[in-house]
């Protein structure tokens, strides 16, 4: 008889174990959500022929279309003393950061299929990691803004120091609805063209080429029900200061609608996400 060195090993099973440990599974993969970031930014701009100058002429490009739209022809006021570019670039870096993650983090987990049916993870790690890439973008696009406020002579004041905190409920607004997406796409295949649908209409009815201040009055607090709204508003004010005074009452209600759509984007996502493997 052979004694063994071995220590004895078990296997737990329990009720409910992986739903508690989940949120701690995540920082466990935390090397599998920086692969499939650092994946997709490659993605992105391989083979292309500007790379990286693509996060350059979008924004910009739109920034004149609206500019001579909304500023030139229809004469939109713009807020205080504040050049109309400098305004349509300040609602256009969150509305481009959101619409972002909407589009990839929505279309994330059909196209990881593969890696869904064979590998065990969180799949929540799948449209988080899409985040990365639109914030890369956002960062180049921020400092074309620096360029054009250059370029007015426009000087932040303090209100600059709160930019990163509208960068975050910007994330946060667009997160909910991709997640909750992703998994109604994993299901229903044709919301994926539903997608740049909403996405396409929204930076219309969206205070992108445009300033809030031209709705009337007893319409911005149902405006405001439009979560991205209230980022806007807030990033003007970050920018502009005083020229763009921020209307309370309809941030706080962006913000909880926007805290709605977060929290039913991760629960619908982690009550199908058992399923994805084998409806993918």
């Amino acid at each position: 008889m052979i004694a063994s060195d071995r220590p004895s090993q078990r296997l737990i099973l329990e009720a409910g174990r992986a739903d508690r440990q989940y949120w701690i599974d995540i920082w466990r993969y935390r090397e599998l959500f920086f692969i499939l970031a650092w994946r997709d930014v490659a993605v992105r701009y391989k083979q292309t022929v500007i790379g990286l100058a693509w996060a350059f002429v979008r924004p910009f490009v739109t920034m004149i279309v609206f500019t001579v739209v909304f500023g030139k022809l229809a004469r939109l006021p713009t807020e205080g003393d504040a050049p109309y570019a400098v305004l349509v670039f300040a609602g256009l870096l969150p509305w481009t950061l959101a619409s972002s993650i909407l589009s990839d983090a929505s279309n994330s987990v059909i196209t990881n299929s593969q890696l869904v049916s064979k590998v065990y993870f969180p799949r929540i790690i799948i449209p988080f990691a899409t985040v990365m890439v639109a914030l890369i973008d956002f960062g180049v696009s921020l400092l074309i803004l620096v360029g054009v406020m250059a370029w007015y002579g426009v000087v932040p004041d303090w209100h600059i120091l709160l930019l990163p905190v509208f960068v975050v409920l910007a994330v946060l607004v667009a997160i909910g609805p991709a997640l909750w997406a992703a998994a109604m796409i994993v299901k229903y295949r044709d919301f994926r063209f539903i997608i740049p649908f909403v996405i396409q209409v929204g930076l219309y009815v969206s205070p992108v080429g445009f300033s809030t201040k031209v709705v009337p009055p007893e319409w911005q607090l149902l405006y405001s029900v439009n979560p991205v709204v209230g980022v806007i508003d807030g990033f003007r004010w970050a920018i502009l200061g005083g020229d763009s005074p921020l209307y309370l009452p309809g941030f706080a209600v962006s913000m909880l609608v926007a805290a709605g759509m977060l929290w039913l984007g991760i629960h619908t996502f982690r009550r199908t996400e058992r399923g994805f493997a084998d409806l993918i």
